[in-house]
């Protein structure tokens, strides 16, 4: 079978999946909705599917091809195991409606699209830990990027007393606000270490190219450190966690992706 048809099929299980989410929060009755299980399972041969594609699209004899579309379906890739993951024990399924069509919009961004940037297979552990660390802070800020808008939604429909059906499917109030800042602590904690990684062990953070990424990276991590030190010595809590958690989402992006479509789409280097 082909790459193409493979990376139909698992686009199409990924957007299935989070079709299945969205209909969930609409039926009346739970005999008629697909359990959560079901769709996890789905969701999950999606993943092995993308699994398989992303692997040969980032390995080769020269190193690992880390353009920004390989990035970015990376990314995805580890959201969308973290999030069955976590599903399995804790209710973050309803995060699929959105992280479902990403990782779509990933793996055909993927497989349709070319940008390259080599990190060979010859470089230190440190840069390797590096890396690892910063994709996975990513994915978790992404996580909770997609948490923070949710959770607006909520506290906003609650507030006007309008309780639908997507606010009745989401655990509490409280419950929700408590798992958003279980993963920004984890997501701060690896991005703490991809930093310093950084900057004790690579010589080149500063360079041209790179200085921008490197300042906006410790600009979104101070944004975070604020919001932890905010919550845990002032209970900031609602809105304005929810703005800081975006401020800092976004100033984190900008300083990955931005650079990258710079540097690879727009100066091509």
């Amino acid at each position: 079978m082909s790459d193409t048809i493979l990376g139909i099929i698992a686009i199409s299980l990924y957007l299935f999946s989070g079709g299945l989410l969205a209909a969930r929060l609409f039926c009346k009755s739970k005999n008629r909705c697909l359990h959560k299980s079901g769709i996890i399972a789905i969701g999950s041969a999606s993943l092995l599917i993308h699994s398989y594609l992303l692997y040969f699209a980032l390995f080769s004899s020269a190193g690992i091809n880390l353009g920004i579309f390989n990035a970015f379906s990376l990314i995805m890739w580890l959201i969308i195991l973290i999030l069955i993951i976590s599903a399995l024990s804790k209710p973050v399924e309803n995060l699929g409606i959105v992280l479902f069509p990403l990782a779509a919009i990933a793996l055909t961004m993927e497989v349709t699209l070319t940008s390259t940037h080599i990190i060979s297979s010859s470089g230190t552990w440190q840069l390797r830990a590096h890396i690892m660390f910063s994709f996975m802070a990513y994915s978790l800020f992404t996580m909770a990027m997609v948490q923070a808008i949710i959770l607006y939604i909520q506290d906003r429909h609650l507030h006007n007393h309008q309780p639908g059906g997507f606010i009745r499917s989401l655990p509490p109030l409280q419950s929700m606000e408590a798992m958003l800042f279980q993963i920004i602590t984890i997501g701060y904690v690896l991005l703490t270490v991809g930093l310093i990684l950084g900057g004790v062990f690579l010589d080149n953070i500063f360079t041209k190219g790179l200085t921008h990424k490197t300042i906006l990276s410790i600009i979104a991590w101070a944004i975070f450190s604020t919001l932890l030190w905010g919550r845990f010595r002032h209970g900031w809590r609602g809105r304005k966690a929810i703005q800081w958690t975006l401020i800092g989402f976004t100033t984190l992006m900008l300083a990955y992706f931005g650079s990258k479509l710079v540097l690879e789409l727009v100066l091509s280097r």
